[in-house]
């Protein structure tokens, strides 16, 4: 795959022009403070997420929602801007494995290492059993979890061990939840494997694993293209001189249409970007949603390190991470059965003086009515927020069982949790914002 630099940045004026598909719905008519805070308006934002498609760094559908997001935020009345940046992106033409009379479809794991055009031609090798894997194409069967990352030890050294053995080729087999392929986030400047490497949905496995088992003679294809294309942070500010400054940040990108994991979070962000600017009269505003998190928070690190105000001239920072309010389910062998309420497996962390007001803020909200504090252990770009030395800070972060899925669509959430959570956060931003 061909590189360019990605250490390139440069701050360009964006134009409010949206997408052509942007003016063929009616506008949203203007709220007032409560209402911005609605079920309805909420998921309305989040039904335009999701019309977006799949939200890939630099793709069509993360531009999309670019144009989107920055026309909102100059409507709210904040000065908008965009920060670019390189990404890798690959796009495969043909992604499967064929043996007998077998032919199982793969998803390609970035950063993509391609077959030659006829294929790899191996033998199939489970790497649980001992021994040389030597020329093999070897299948990695990782445990039962909502799977986000290559970084993730429990991901990294199984196909670690399977190239230092020898296998020319890994295929990965992400059991989660919903028995689909579950793509992993990595970074954008290595390869986590230098030999090609492939995800390959529980479902469809067992007749793969099976010819593992005997050493079955396979043939693998991955091709496609690919190389560097440019992503876009949105950045809006509204700067009041001499004030302090509030920020609110969150990712939009993901593998997938990203709904249960981005789209919440969007959508409290762009309600919080029309509230606060009247609910903090005496604060400057920076609202940030960046592309590029799904190579290990690309985006946010730039725009952390180049945009985020001085430490000390910021009196807090609020992060909106993954699942912030996705749909809980039922599992049940074979099927997820979709409830009303939110999952659980999302957390609240923040800088020890506001754990005990978020708890109040979010009390009786599923999972997130128990908050920690940050200094306990974080994930994803809170993490980037607290590195960077912001001391007063919150962000939420999980993953629902949809989660890098790409069954991650409109029915992965529900209006009313979501509702819920975002007058958490108003509550919380009331309580401890002077």
């Amino acid at each position: 795959m061909s590189r360019s630099p990605t250490d390139r940045r440069t701050l360009l004026k964006v134009g409010l022009t949206a997408p052509l598909a942007l003016h063929t719905r009616p506008a949203v008519a203007a709220s007032s403070h409560g209402s911005v805070f609605g079920a309805e308006r909420l998921f309305a934002d989040l039904r335009y997420y999701a019309e977006a498609g799949n939200k890939q760094s630099g793709g069509t559908g993360d531009t999309w929602t670019a144009d989107w997001t920055a026309k909102r935020l100059g409507q709210a009345g904040l000065q908008v801007e965009q920060q670019t940046f390189d990404v890798p992106w690959f796009e495969a033409s043909r992604c499967e494995l064929a043996f007998g009379n077998h032919k199982v479809p793969l998803v390609v794991q970035q950063l993509a290492v391609e077959t030659a055009a006829a294929g790899l031609n191996a033998p199939l090798r489970l790497v649980e059993f001992a021994g040389p894997l030597d020329g093999a194409i070897a299948v990695v069967r990782l445990p039962y979890r909502r799977w986000s990352s290559l970084v993730d030890r429990a991901a990294r050294e199984p196909i670690d061990d399977a190239l230092a053995r020898g296998a020319s080729a890994v295929i990965l087999v992400t059991i989660g939840p919903t028995g689909e392929a579950l793509l992993l986030n990595t970074p954008a400047d290595r390869f986590v494997s230098e030999r090609p490497l492939a995800v390959l949905a529980p479902r469809l496995a067992g007749p793969v694993i099976e010819a593992a088992r005997h050493g079955a003679a396979a043939n693998l294809i991955l091709r496609g293209q690919g190389g560097t294309r440019t992503a876009q942070n949105v950045i809006g500010r509204l700067i009041r001189p001499r004030r302090p400054w509030l920020v609110v940040s969150t990712p939009r990108s993901g593998w997938t249409d990203c709904v249960g994991e981005r789209g919440p979070g969007i959508a409290i962000w762009l309600a919080l970007s029309e509230w606060m600017p009247r609910a903090f009269p005496q604060h400057s505003l920076l609202f940030l949603c960046n592309s590029g998190h799904e190579y290990e928070n690309l985006g946010a690190g730039q725009i952390i390190r180049k945009v985020g105000p001085p430490p000390r001239e910021t009196d807090f920072w609020l992060h909106l991470g993954a699942n912030a309010a996705g749909r809980d389910y039922h599992e049940t062998p074979g099927r997820l059965l979709p409830l009303p309420s939110a999952d659980p497996y999302r957390f609240i962390m923040t800088s020890p003086e506001f754990v005990a007001r978020a708890r109040e803020a979010f009390k009786g909200q599923p999972g997130i009515e128990m908050a920690y504090p940050s200094a306990e252990g974080t994930a994803g770009e809170l993490s980037e927020v607290i590195k960077a030395g912001y001391p007063r800070h919150a962000g939420i972060f999980g993953a629902h069982r949809h989660h890098h899925a790409a069954t991650d669509d409109l029915s992965t959430v529900t209006p009313d949790p979501l509702a819920a959570t975002a007058r958490g956060f108003r509550d919380l931003l009331t309580a401890i914002v002077p």
